[in-house]
């Protein structure tokens, strides 16, 4: 005998809610009154940044047990390791030859357009360029790639859900649902199978603890514009826009060459999953400029990963694909730091062979994939790709020179970075047989579809918490 558990929020008339409550125009009210405030009264735009540090807080609180609950809900559903294990290297091997084009694509960006020409730096004067990035980066320093393998594994469980490391929570929720797939059929083998369809009721609470979490995230979300106000006015008052001057020719460099990327996105999501991206941009507009705004992909994390669900990819590719590719999908980052590399050797009027430029690229495959939450980590990478191809012309202290247009780029990556992983998604769940293609184009498409149904119990996050968070929900 089955269990089912319906949803009242599938009954309910769906209304489109007042002009005046679309998170799309209140963050775009908020962010061009960020830049104002920034514009016209820069000291107090800076002080404005408590704003955006809260919210974004408040966000990273609630993600671990949200990647958690949702990861778990998705590997016991489709209870096959196998079937787990496949989706995880499918995922790895994309992120991999996706970011080394992304590498190569900036590259050849770089050496067309030569943004650092005409700037003839002298090195002796970056004397104080090594002081100023260790600040920058608190004397941190990007993990080696043993040891960023070997931190996946948490020391414990509870460490990994304190530290808010999201591989960690990954890596276990993984084992996890495995476990608790594993105790299902068990249970339903020890019951002769009288029962074997109902849940196991530590699974019916990681669904409703995951609820819970949604509840207090739609809380949260009703401060988003106030976070991306205080976000933009902190940048513009803090940075100002006269870097848009100084420094405009590498800007249009990667703006131009992000532009580019997004096209050869455009062109993979079609032909490999049958998506179109116009149209994925349009549905998670919101979040896009959530992320613009605070200059943050995380805080669009769970509204992201419910959506992407919502639009037919199943919960364990999205729960898979997405905090993966939150450290091994940074596609805008590397996009970056690819061009960056040229452009100080041009500042500095240096020419770098193939060799070397092939070098450069070799190291940015590591060091890009340790970069998430690491603080100044472009610049780590940046100072740990010239250090390895050791042209003594090119002193680590150059990379000094992009500290006034490093902030002014966070706009670029994180729109790639989101859309990237957005893509990624789609890609493996066609790949893997997981993409209701049907559901993806009428959700696309802006068409009513009915709530997620499960045939096993295990709910999915729909009805009011799933709505809230689509078109017209």
């Amino acid at each position: 005998m089955s269990v089912t558990i319906e949803s009242t929020a599938a009954t309910d008339p769906v209304r489109k809610p007042p002009w005046y409550r679309s998170l799309f125009l209140q963050l775009l009210v908020a962010i061009v009154a960020g830049i104002l405030v920034g514009k016209l009264w820069p000291g107090f735009g800076a002080d404005l940044k408590p704003l955006a540090d809260g919210f974004i807080k408040l966000i990273k609180m609630v993600i671990a047990p949200i990647i958690f609950c949702t990861v778990v809900l998705g590997i016991a559903h489709v209870g096959d390791m196998k079937a787990v294990g496949r989706i995880g290297v499918k995922a790895l091997i994309y992120f991999e030859v996706i970011t080394t084009f992304a590498l190569l694509f900036g590259l050849l960006v770089g050496n067309l357009v030569q943004p650092g020409a005409g700037f003839h730096v002298d090195a002796q004067t970056l004397a104080t360029g090594a002081e100023k990035i260790a600040k920058t980066t608190k004397n941190g320093e990007l993990p080696h790639t043993v040891d960023f393998l070997l931190n996946i594994i948490p020391t414990s469980v509870i460490s990994a859900f304190a530290e808010n490391a999201l591989l960690q929570v990954l890596f276990f929720a993984v084992l996890f649902g495995l476990a608790l797939a594993k105790f299902g059929e068990h249970r339903g083998t020890a019951a002769g199978g009288v029962g074997k369809n109902s849940p196991p009721v530590i699974l019916q609470a990681v669904d409703h603890i995951g609820k819970i979490f949604f509840t207090i995230i739609g809380w949260i979300m009703k401060l988003a514009p106030l976070g991306a106000f205080g976000a933009m006015a902190y940048i513009v008052g803090q940075y100002g826009l006269s870097a848009l001057s100084s420094y405009g020719k590498l800007i249009a460099c990667c703006y131009g060459a992000a532009v580019l990327f997004l096209l050869v996105l455009a062109v993979v999501v079609r032909v490999f999953a049958g998506v179109s991206l116009w149209k994925l941009l349009k549905y998670i507009k919101d979040e896009l400029f959530l992320a613009l705004g605070t200059a943050s992909t995380e805080v669009v994390l769970p509204r992201i990963m419910i959506k992407l669900t919502e639009a037919g990819c199943s919960r364990a590719t999205t729960g898979l694909v997405i905090p993966t590719g939150y450290s091994f999908n940074l596609d805008g980052a590397t996009l970056y730091l690819s061009i960056c590399v040229l452009f100080l050797a041009q500042a500095l009027g240096v020419d770098l062979s193939l060799g070397e430029q092939i070098t450069a690229v070799g190291v940015l495959m590591l060091t890009s994939k340790g970069m998430a939450g690491v603080p100044g980590s472009s610049f780590l990478a940046l100072s740990a790709t010239i250090t390895a191809i050791g042209h003594g012309s090119i002193p680590v202290a150059a990379v000094a020179l992009l500290l006034g247009a490093d902030r002014l780029m966070d706009s670029m990556r994180v729109t790639v970075n989101l859309l990237g992983n957005c893509v990624a998604t789609f890609v493996v769940a066609k790949w893997e047989g997981q993409l209701d293609s049907e559901r993806m184009r009428k959700v696309l498409d802006g068409e009513e579809v009915p709530p997620l149904e499960d045939k096993d119990p295990m709910v999915a996050y729909t009805g009011k918490e799933a709505r809230a968070l689509v078109p017209g929900g």
